[in-house]
């Protein structure tokens, strides 16, 4: 059992290496066109209706299976500055008058107290940030919604040494926006996911252990 316990976790370790990060973009990534009817040669005639493609069609992305070019261009900023000032002062005091006709008189006679308190709080935080992202990727038609709208999704795998790139889109796009040359912004594209991953050394030392986690997960302080 123990043997079959350290191939086990060998085994995993050998395979984490080589782990495909998880995605959220949509799925299938691709999608393989469907028939669209009999082609021209099966009739001779010059107009067929069930042609993939008319005399006077655009080689726009309209069909499941078509592909188009997004270009990527995202850039996100955000900037938040707070301050805080709270003050609190007070002060109390208190005398003994002439008094007559009580022991200890002496002791009492003319005392004073007086107590003084003040608190103040200041406090004051910024952050900012600010993320840019370029780049091309072509993606695949994966459904054609019923208003006519498409579902695109697709995937950039670029392998550099040791390590891996990842580079997702998904989103809906509007045939409206898709310009002649079949390229459309990222901006256009609506309940878009956009995702750059990689696996390798390189960003498994960006990664804290396992057991440090755990610690940082229990630990109270």
């Amino acid at each position: 059992m123990s043997k079959l316990l350290l191939a086990a976790l060998a085994v995993c370790i050998l395979t984490a290496c080589n782990t495909v990060p998880p995605t959220n973009v949509h799925q299938p990534m691709t999608a393989r066109p469907s028939p669209r009817g009999e082609s021209l040669a099966a009739n001779g005639s010059i107009y067929n209706p069930g042609a993939s493609r008319t005399l006077f069609e655009d080689r726009r992305a309209r069909y499941v299976g078509d592909t188009m070019t997004i270009v990527i261009a995202e850039t996100t900023s955000a900037s938040t500055q707070s301050s805080t000032n709270v003050s609190r002062s007070g002060s109390i005091s208190a005398s003994v008058p002439t008094v007559s006709g009580l022991p200890g008189k002496s002791l009492l006679q003319g005392l004073g107290l007086s107590a003084q308190s003040a608190n103040d709080f200041s406090g004051a935080g910024d952050a900012a940030a600010r993320n840019v992202f370029t780049g091309n990727i072509t993606v695949t038609v994966i459904e054609v919604l019923p208003n006519g709208n498409l579902l695109v999704s697709g995937e950039k795998q670029v392998s550099i040494g040791h390590g891996t790139e990842y580079i997702r889109l998904s989103g809906v796009v509007n045939p409206y926006f898709i310009s002649t040359a079949n390229t459309i912004n990222s901006s256009n594209v609506a309940d878009a996911r956009v995702e750059y991953k990689e696996t390798g050394a390189i960003s498994e030392a960006q990664v804290m252990g396992w057991l440090a986690r755990f610690f940082m997960t229990v630990l109270p302080f």
